[in-house]
């Protein structure tokens, strides 16, 4: 997989983000855009020209959220215009903020696969994002073909869950727990495997780290 940042930084200010931690090593490094901006909202217009090899999978703005309502519309439809035309690669876009997704449904084509993180369907208080209901409603009535749920850092949560998962459609699941010791609000890894058991039936499902609660 290769990772193309023409968009970085984000507001959401989730609490276990790692990417804006990493952003700091960048800017010390003399590194743009995070020299300049460090994990402030940005385009690096420049990375519009990156070569990407064929056939590749590509993770759009790893390091920032593309899609956050803070992000220009010329921005965003500049990146798209770029990805139409490299129809060798896939790119896969990863939001907590799939509302965004509707304003753009035009300009989507088939090497695009939109994803959503929604770690858990319960509203716990660790994201200035969208809300997990939010984040599902949008997913669920998004018309693509191309949709994914990433589930990491995953929360504890309800098993209604399934039911928002299945209503999304996704053709793929990743589950995840967090990797940074936060000590987040997880479910035991029972709970976690049976989720995984009852999402096989939905859709392909992709495992990170898969580890017991940091309390068990």
């Amino acid at each position: 997989m290769t990772t193309w940042n023409p968009v970085t930084g984000c507001l959401h200010n989730c609490i276990y983000c790692w990417a804006r931690r990493y952003s700091r090593t960048l800017a010390k490094m003399g590194i743009e855009p995070y020299k300049t901006h460090d994990f402030k909202p940005a385009f690096a217009e420049w990375r519009l020209r990156q070569r990407f090899p064929k056939h590749d999978v590509v993770f759009v703005s790893s390091m920032g959220d593309m899609w956050g309502d803070w992000v220009r519309k010329e921005w965003i439809e500049c990146v798209l215009r770029v990805a139409r035309t490299k129809r060798d690669s896939l790119f896969f876009f990863l939001t907590k903020n799939p509302k965004r997704y509707h304003e753009f449904r035009h300009m989507f084509s088939s090497n695009m696969i939109l994803g959503a993180t929604i770690e858990s369907n319960r509203p716990y208080k660790v994201t200035c994002a969208p809300s997990p209901k939010e984040r599902f409603e949008a997913m669920r009535d998004l018309d693509w073909e191309y949709k994914v749920v990433v589930v990491e850092p995953i929360l504890d949560f309800d098993f209604e869950f399934v039911d928002w998962i299945r209503k999304m459609n996704p053709m793929r699941i990743r589950i995840g727990y967090d990797n940074y010791g936060n000590r987040l609000p997880e479910p035991p890894l029972a709970k976690t495997i049976t989720l995984k058991e009852k999402l096989n039936g939905i859709a392909e499902v992709e495992l990170g780290t898969i580890r017991k609660a940091w309390y068990e």
